[in-house]
């Protein structure tokens, strides 16, 4: 499997979080499917199905991560 950059990685994961954070799920059609296609793209990015398991993997590839990260035990 081809792995992305971490560096686009991270912009992916901030980029999501940002628009999660500016609850744009609930916003205009514009940021709605811009959050879809960041999701999308982590998803496809990180060989994951969603976009908790794309966010969980994308942070476990970026430099820093820990082996025995626990973000995977975090709520949202």
């Amino acid at each position: 499997m081809l792995m992305a950059h971490p560096a686009v990685l991270k912009d992916l994961v901030e980029q999501y979080e940002t628009l999660r954070a500016l609850h744009a799920e609930h916003g205009n059609p514009t940021a709605r499917r811009r959050m879809d296609d960041v999701a999308y793209t982590l998803c496809v990015s990180t060989g994951t199905k969603d976009v908790d398991a794309a966010l969980v993997a994308a942070r476990h590839q970026l430099p820093g991560a820990r082996p025995q990260d626990d973000s995977m035990l975090t709520a949202n």
